[in-house]
């Protein structure tokens, strides 16, 4: 398969994941009209479906390490289309619940085998440079997301999202069906039986590496899901911005897409852990800044846009070197490392965002004091992880070598 043709499929695969957190963004208003929700309960539709989507990457991983990737991957999507049709029809906010808890169970199939196929099939700084492009790709999503939410609101009802949603996962099934093939060596098929899975997991939770920074994504990625839980009322309650919002949220994606992009480009010269490490620092440093500014009262628009700006889009300079520094060591049970990575980043971030977007008030300074604690909870982890030395360019070159 064509390097490009590649990427494009890897980060189609991961972007149904974040379609189904983005594309419903727009309809909260019209969701808690018709099923009647009082407070910050419609938040529960995003964590409910991060709760199955990471919970069951525990599952996936085992299971592709034991069977492929092929086979997991269409069980996955198959799940996925079934539940994003019948949210569509879904009687009760309960029920609607239940369905986006179990669509997030078939994505996570697609999760553990695009990055279990990335790490079949790469290694190294070039791992991290294709993930990092892969992760450009899958940036875009946020960008056209919640504008294709708000088109799709402003033509039919909201349950079309969910028609939408499944017609795009039908796509990349058939896309799958024809052009990918089965990327697991067979000398590193795991048997599936309690001891091996238990040892996999052991393998990953053992080495210092991984766990460590394995968890300092999960907190650093829970500021990323308070932002998406708090955004739409921040916009829409606070600024007025209405049916603009879409647009204003699709500026963030894109500064992540070209960092994201710039990641792929400077990964090899400079270093996962020096752009990571660096990133993270900054990260903090303008955190802090912002809690500090936005503690005296209300913010102007332009100012807190501004500080998004500068703040959302160092995701794309921390998140793919942090899953590939976490996966480097860990290459013959990639699946069963990616599952653990993806359980641990999915539900710890978004049990982390959920709480910080359960205390929005009516302003922005929840949401900046949230990300200032697990940015400094992060740091803090790395520093744990790397035995208190940041930008390690050493240690990048060991691992490579090492993984190859």
């Amino acid at each position: 398969m064509p390097r490009a043709e590649f990427i494009a499929m890897m980060a189609g695969l991961m972007a149904l994941n974040a379609l189904a957190i983005d594309i419903i963004l727009p309809a909260f208003p019209n969701i808690t009209a018709d099923y009647a929700i009082e407070g910050n309960s419609i938040q529960y539709t995003l964590l409910s479906y991060i709760l199955g989507f990471g919970a069951a990457q525990l599952f996936f991983g085992p299971i592709a390490d034991r069977f492929g990737r092929r086979l997991p991957l269409f069980a996955g999507l198959a799940i996925y289309i079934a539940c994003s049709f019948a949210g569509a029809f879904a009687p009760t906010f309960g029920a609607l619940l239940l369905l986006r808890f179990i669509q997030g169970i078939g994505a996570a199939g697609t999760r553990v085998i695009a990055l279990a196929v990335v790490r079949d099939t790469h290694a190294g700084r070039d791992m991290a440079a294709t993930m990092s492009l892969v992760m450009m790709v899958f940036m875009i999503v946020p960008i056209i997301a919640p504008m294709t939410g708000q088109g799709i609101i402003l033509l039919a009802p909201w349950p079309y999202i969910f028609t939408f949603m499944a017609a795009l996962a039908t796509f990349m099934s058939l896309w799958c069906a024809m052009r990918l093939r089965e990327t697991l060596n067979p000398s590193n098929r795991r048997e599936l039986t309690v001891s091996t899975v238990l040892q996999g997991f052991m393998l990953v939770v053992s080495n210092r590496i991984s766990l460590f920074y394995t968890l300092a994504t999960a907190f650093f990625f829970g500021s990323l899901f308070a932002f998406l839980n708090t955004a739409q009322p921040i916009y829409v309650e606070i600024y007025n911005l209405g049916a603009r919002f879409p647009f204003v949220f699709a500026v963030v994606a894109v500064l992540m897409a070209i960092t994201s992009f710039s990641n792929a480009r400077f990964v090899g010269r400079f270093g996962m852990r020096r752009l990571s490490h660096a990133a993270l620092v900054a990260h903090f440093v303008l955190s802090v800044a912002a809690t500090l500014i936005f503690s005296t009262g209300p913010v102007p628009l332009w100012l807190f846009l501004t500080t998004i700006a500068l703040i959302m889009p160092l995701f794309g300079l921390v998140g793919a070197n942090f899953n590939s520094i976490a996966m480097e060591p860990l290459g013959r049970v990639a699946g069963t490392a990616s599952s653990v990575l993806g359980f641990t980043q999915t539900v710890g971030g978004g049990i982390i965002g959920a709480v910080i977007g359960q205390a929005y008030n009516g302003t922005v300074f929840p949401l900046m004091a949230g990300i200032t604690a697990v940015s400094f909870i992060s740091l803090a982890l790395v520093f744990v992880a790397e035995n208190g030395r940041l930008f390690g360019v050493a240690q990048d070159g060991a691992a490579t070598k090492a993984a190859e």
